[in-house]
């Protein structure tokens, strides 16, 4: 392992001002997506799509640290037979890749999911790193069950293990690998629980999370964090202030990180665009951390976009204006400069 190597990626990924574009949805996941749009889900509209955001100035540029790709899509090429990898790269980017291969039931753990792809992961990311990927990503989620539940809650304490154990093994064989693996625990925020409750499972995770990876060999300094907020469920009724999501989340993050992570990137986590954008926002106005706070967005970059696109070649320049003023909101939000007054102009 080239520690210095892999931390010097990390601290490029997390640099103030820009942040992650997730960019790695899986065919069946874009579909939905274009399915949004009316668009066919076939390879020319899903390589279309990508090209438009890869080739967005000065978003790429100024804004988007790196970029998490599918396996199709590092593979796949520009119009003009240019690779995707190398757009990126050209646009001082970093080229990524998700490497889990998505969620299955839990064995023993009713209402619990783990996240498969270890097996052959050695050999995948040997070839990853050949075709111009630096970092990855894998996913594990944690769901938080029924306020009203009161036998089976989840999640439980072997669920949490189970998942921040592969996690440890992913982030391991990663480094081995010279990539710095994204390390990605999400709690959903979709269900009926409190803000109170996130925070407490969201420790849970992130204590045991650090556990793992120690005993798993992991050099924090090559690694970056993607966790969710603490947030309420988007059914709960009772809906946190920004303030306190962004003071309950720093304290949890203060509580459960070393400080030789260098950087915090956050999911969205299905947030509205402007939401979660003035999260983060709000957490790098209080300040008062040791690592830097950015993000790791989806849909919170690209809905905008992809609704301005429709799939249509003449809406080309609309969506990439649409994307470049997402990518500029997120970059102040990532040094606290993001403001609504802002937000609600038009880009040039």
């Amino acid at each position: 392992m080239n520690l210095e190597a892999l931390n010097k990626i990390a601290v490029k990924m997390v640099e103030p001002g820009t942040g992650i574009l997730a960019a790695d949805e899986s065919t069946g996941t874009i579909g939905k997506r274009f399915a949004s749009i009316n668009t066919e889900n076939n390879e020319d509209n899903r390589r279309a799509w990508r090209e438009m955001l890869f080739r967005t100035q000065p978003a790429m540029q100024d804004h988007i640290s790196g970029v998490i790709l599918f396996d199709e899509t590092l593979r796949q090429s520009a119009e003009d037979g240019t690779s995707f990898v190398k757009l990126i790269q050209d646009a001082g980017a970093i080229p990524g890749i998700k490497v889990d291969k998505g969620i299955t039931p839990l064995a023993g753990r009713p209402g619990e999911t783990i996240t498969q792809g270890l097996d052959g992961l050695r050999e995948r990311l040997a070839e990853y790193y050949e075709l111009g990927a630096r970092f990855a990503k894998w996913r594990a989620v944690i769901e938080i069950s029924h306020p009203d539940i009161k036998v089976g809650r989840t999640p439980t304490n072997g669920g949490i293990k189970a998942n921040n154990h592969a996690l440890g093994r992913y982030a391991a064989l990663c480094q081995e690998a010279g990539i710095v693996p994204i390390v990605e625990p999400e709690i959903l925020m979709g269900g009926h629980h409190s803000v109170e409750r996130c925070h407490e499972v969201t420790e849970r995770v992130l204590n045991s999370l650090f556990t793992e990876l120690y005993e798993q060999g992991v050099a924090l300094e090559g690694i970056v964090l993607k966790p969710n907020m603490v947030v309420a469920g988007k059914q709960c009724a009772e809906q946190p202030t920004r303030e306190e999501i962004a003071t309950r989340t720093i304290k949890v993050l203060k509580d459960t990180v070393p400080s030789a992570v260098p950087g915090i990137a956050f999911l969205s986590g299905g947030q509205e665009n402007e939401e979660a954008t003035r999260n983060l926002d709000m957490m790098n106005k209080i300040g008062g951390f040791p690592w830097k706070l950015t993000y790791s967005f989806g849909r919170a970059l690209q809905q905008s976009a992809l609704f301005a696109w429709q799939g249509k070649a003449e809406n080309y320049d609309a969506a990439q204006k649409a994307f470049n003023h997402r990518a500029r909101m997120n970059g102040l939000a990532s040094t606290g400069d993001w403001s609504a007054a802002i937000d609600d102009e038009v880009d040039a």
